[in-house]
């Protein structure tokens, strides 16, 4: 039998007053070990100092290649200031363009994050897609432990464009949708009917051009939608805690790719094996979501 795990305290260290670290070596650990952020995905470096034309060097180049998505990530010892948002804000604005067909989100971390900072980096989050990282450093035994903690989510700047796509009802069928995803994703979305239909039986898909949406009975309802990919469903579910979901759905494991503060709804992605894996949790947000649409 195992021991128990016995309580120790760690001691909060300040990297940038320590004479054994850098920034270079923060880099360095993240490179080694992406995930360590705490960021969506199955990261993979892409780049690290990365040139940029007139403009310095990005810290960091991360990627999910299952959603084409990667993350601009500008690092920090001690409070943040203006020149280092300014700069995490100009490298995703440099990369995005110059690779549009991927998705782009600016990563920021530093090991403090005063709320005043916090205020200013919210005021463009929506417009432009970033995460503030606070970082918190821990010695313990001779060692450091490294802890990230996200003070400030993504939100989408397509919210807006979303919820016209969600408008245009522009019918198509199950084929369209079987040549823009695949067989596997479509059967992931029929797995997921039948969760709704034990909710409401009256529940069936609705093939239309940007997402395979809901009918409750005769009439639209599209309080949960489907978008198909070649290896994954993404889902989008309408909720009002939103956080709350995000935490759920963190703890089963299931991958969430952006929350959307206007329009309210949650992003995730469902892979095979998911649907029975993780059914009570998706029944618990498929049921919350249901439930908000009818009252």
């Amino acid at each position: 039998m195992p021991s128990p795990l016995q309580y120790a305290k760690a001691v909060k260290i300040s990297l940038k007053d320590h004479p054994e670290f850098d920034e270079a070596w923060l880099r360095d650990v993240i490179a080694k070990d992406p995930p360590i952020l705490g960021l969506p995905g199955d990261l993979v470096l892409k780049d690290t100092e990365r040139m940029q034309p007139r403009a310095g060097r990005l810290d960091l180049l991360l990627q999910d290649p299952e959603i084409d998505k990667r993350y601009e990530v500008e690092i920090m010892l001690g409070p943040v200031d203006e020149s280092h948002i300014i700069r995490c804000i100009e490298y995703w604005d440099i990369e995005r363009k110059h690779l549009p067909a991927f998705d782009h989100c600016a990563v920021l971390a530093a090991e403090k994050i005063t709320s005043r900072f916090l205020n200013v980096i919210s005021l463009f989050n929506g417009t432009i897609p970033m995460i503030a990282l606070q970082l918190d450093a821990l010695q313990l035994d001779g060692k450091i432990v490294l802890n990230f903690t996200r003070v400030l989510d993504e939100i989408s700047p397509n919210a807006m464009e979303e919820e016209e796509e969600l408008s245009d009802r522009e019918v198509t069928d199950r084929n369209y949708w079987e040549e823009k995803g695949s067989e596997l994703s479509l059967a992931l979305a029929d797995e997921c009917l039948e969760l709704l239909k034990e909710i409401d039986h009256t529940v069936s898909l609705t093939y239309n051009k940007y997402y395979i949406g809901l009918k409750q009975g005769n009439r639209p309802n599209n309080f949960v939608v489907f978008k198909a990919k070649k290896k994954f469903l993404r889902v989008e579910a309408k909720i009002s805690e939103l956080d709350a979901a995000r935490e759920e759905l963190k703890k089963a494991d299931i991958e969430v790719i952006g929350i959307g503060k206007r329009s309210g709804r949650i992003r995730f992605i469902i892979n095979k094996g998911d649907v029975t894996g993780h059914r009570e949790s998706l029944e618990n947000i498929f049921l919350k979501s249901y439930k908000e649409s009818v009252e």
